[in-house]
């Protein structure tokens, strides 16, 4: 990818954020994000898990085929519910998922208010995800 790529990615994520911000401020919703977060660094990461009181974060793999089941299933968690839905590629972050014990994919952990609460591998259906949240809200 070359750095005018990267940058076009950049602005496009920003107009999002601030679109999605904007609308929060006009409903007075909670602030979560009504679909996933791509993690692209680090520091990210440590901004979504601390900025939401709750967050599903999903460690995936482009090539794992349960993950690719499990995608609609956390985009409808992320529009259904007030908890924030990152998503991690194992592929480009393998030091994020060493450092949360990730050994398969999908691995989801649950954050509240900043700390991990909940780690779950495998697909999980909608009804067990939302409860999750609603536990943990």
């Amino acid at each position: 990818m070359t750095d005018e790529e990267l940058e076009s990615i950049r602005e496009r994520k920003r107009e999002q954020l601030a679109h999605r911000e904007a609308n929060a401020e006009a409903n007075g919703s909670s602030g979560a994000p009504d679909e996933p977060i791509h993690v692209e660094s680090v520091e990210q990461f440590s901004e979504v898990t601390t900025d939401h009181g709750v967050v599903v974060v999903d460690f995936y793999a482009d090539w794992c085929g349960p993950c690719n089941m499990l995608e609609p299933i956390v985009a409808s968690v992320a529009a259904n519910t007030d908890a924030a839905v990152a998503k991690v590629d194992i592929d480009q972050h393998q030091g994020l998922a060493a450092q949360y014990g990730v050994r398969s994919v999908p691995t989801l952990l649950v954050f509240a208010d900043g700390q991990q609460v909940e780690q779950l591998v495998g697909v999980q259906d909608e009804a067990t995800l939302t409860r999750l949240v609603e536990r943990h809200a």
